[in-house]
């Protein structure tokens, strides 16, 4: 008996190895099939980014006379002329007054209302997520005229302020953004913060720590890749945000970076290697902020995906 489950012992372990081969080659071969479908879509996905930036260093009477599928016409006088025509100097100076606070007021303030959802458990707690979630369900076009009245008639100083009320001042763009994107980021957050031991809050309440305590110097250290991850689309989406800057704004040197590309465009014909070169120098912030914060960004997307 020995001898016979010797040989059947030989006999399936090479049938498992085989076996385990020819699954092996089967993902491999799927793995390949991924890559370069991915590759393909990548592509695809860059390629207006990519022939932006390749006709951007090209003369527009070489392009016009040859072709844009010709090679040749190199120049740099585009980013030259689209930064003194477009004025990306005060617009990017703009954006910047915008998009930072905006980003720093809605991180703050969604944390602390996740904090409460993760750490709290009362009868209204769902529906506190609910009501934050609601603003991202509404489309802006339909709070444009509740919107503007109400800025219209909310007054500020005339150091906030030149006009006297809301409209036509950062402050607007600041706060609305930050009222728009606060559901997303506090729906993110409280989730991330649920996934944290509860034994650590535990340990912290046994040594005294205040619930301010638990927040700033627990929580907050424990979400910094989430933060992360969300910085990185809050900067994006607010910083090409244009739709409450032409509603809440009247005066075009308060204008964000957005709105630069239209003073390239000519009166008849638009030059559009000269656009290009702009949008190239509208989408460099964001770019920047995406590879500065590119480690956190995954990680804080990834974090919880092997959880059961």
């Amino acid at each position: 008996m020995s001898a016979t489950a010797t040989a059947s012992g030989t006999t399936a372990a090479p049938a498992k190895a085989e076996t385990a081969g020819q699954s092996g080659v089967l993902n491999r071969r799927r793995g390949r099939v991924a890559t370069t479908v991915m590759f393909v879509l990548a592509l695809i996905w860059l390629f207006p980014l990519l022939w932006a930036l390749y006709n951007s260093f090209r003369s527009y009477d070489y392009t016009q006379t040859n072709g844009y599928l010709s090679v040749g016409g190199w120049t740099l006088d585009n980013y030259k002329e689209a930064w003194t025509r477009g004025s990306f100097g005060l617009h990017l100076k703009n954006s910047l007054l915008i998009t930072v606070p905006a980003v720093a007021l809605t991180l703050f303030l969604s944390s602390l209302v996740a904090f409460v959802l993760a750490r709290f458990s009362y009868r209204f707690n769902l529906t506190l997520l609910g009501v934050f979630l609601a603003a991202n369900l509404l489309p802006p076009q339909a709070l444009l005229i509740p919107v503007f009245r109400m800025f219209r008639e909310i007054p500020l100083p005339q150091f906030m302020s030149s006009s006297g009320s809301m409209l036509n001042s950062f402050w607007a763009l600041i706060l609305v953004n930050t009222a728009f994107q606060l559901g997303f980021c506090t729906f993110v957050l409280s989730n991330y913060m649920k996934t944290l031991p509860h034994e650590i809050y535990e340990s912290a309440e046994l040594d005294g720590a205040s619930v301010w305590r638990q927040y700033w110097q627990l929580t907050m250290p424990l979400v910094r890749p989430a933060l992360a991850a969300l910085a990185t689309l809050q900067v994006t989406w607010i910083y090409n945000e244009f739709f409450w800057a032409t509603v809440l704004l009247s005066r075009g040197d308060k204008y964000p970076v957005t709105s630069a590309l239209n003073n390239l465009r000519g009166q008849f014909f638009a030059d559009t290697n000269l656009v290009a070169a702009g949008s190239i120098i509208v989408a460099l912030p964001v770019l920047v902020v995406f590879f500065v914060l590119q480690k956190q960004f995954v990680s804080g997307l990834t974090l919880g995906s092997t959880k059961g």
